[in-house]
């Protein structure tokens, strides 16, 4: 599977710690909150049970080439799965310039939303709702903060070309089932006439 990326609008907030500390929280993803862009996804609860977040980088907008902020190996991020999402907590350094940019853009609200970037290992497609379900999470790559989703009509946004794999895969299924239900009723006809 390809990376994906969501960019979900979810209020964090920056704050500075009692010993002077550039700080940030909020959730990066929400269980069992449907998102739509074209179809619904929600993430269950269970998603990020067996999760390689093992080493997730904070990014601002997925951008390889800005500054890291903050990361799971040397514990300035810490990731957290409870009831409601998946948790961030993230400790800037104050003498990095762009790490003091990014704090006081959260703080005066300029950037406002999150995102994370991951790999689906196992879902789930119900045809009649159109809604997929992210049953399983295989890896987490980054969390990011983000200025502007893709799609400002929705919450979430699809990275163009990062989820080509499922629109595709969903196409299939819609066809398969479709093609199912023609078939059964093709059956009840021919049982109707047979008596």
């Amino acid at each position: 599977m390809k990376k994906e990326i969501r960019k979900l609008d979810l209020q964090f907030r920056a704050e500075e710690t009692d010993d002077n500390k550039m700080e940030i929280k909020g959730y990066a993803a929400v269980f069992n909150s449907p998102e739509t862009y074209g179809y619904t996804e929600v993430i269950s609860e269970r998603a990020f049970d067996e999760a390689d977040m093992s080493d997730v980088v904070l990014r601002y907008n997925h951008n390889d080439s800005f500054m890291v902020l903050a990361r799971t190996r040397n514990k300035s991020l810490q990731l957290n799965v409870d009831e409601k999402g998946l948790f961030i907590d993230a400790k800037l350094q104050d003498d990095i310039t762009d790490h003091k940019n990014i704090f006081n853009a959260i703080k005066s609200g300029l950037i406002d939303k999150q995102s994370f970037a991951f790999v689906v290992d196992e879902d789930e497609y119900d045809y009649d709702t159109d809604t997929r379900t992210i049953t399983k999470i295989g890896k987490v790559f980054d969390v990011s903060v983000v200025d502007q989703p893709f799609y400002n009509a929705t919450d979430v946004s699809v990275a163009r070309n990062q989820n080509d794999e499922f629109m595709a895969k969903r196409e299939q299924l819609r066809k398969e089932h479709e093609d199912k239900l023609k078939l059964e009723e093709k059956k009840k006809e021919l049982l109707e006439k047979l008596g």
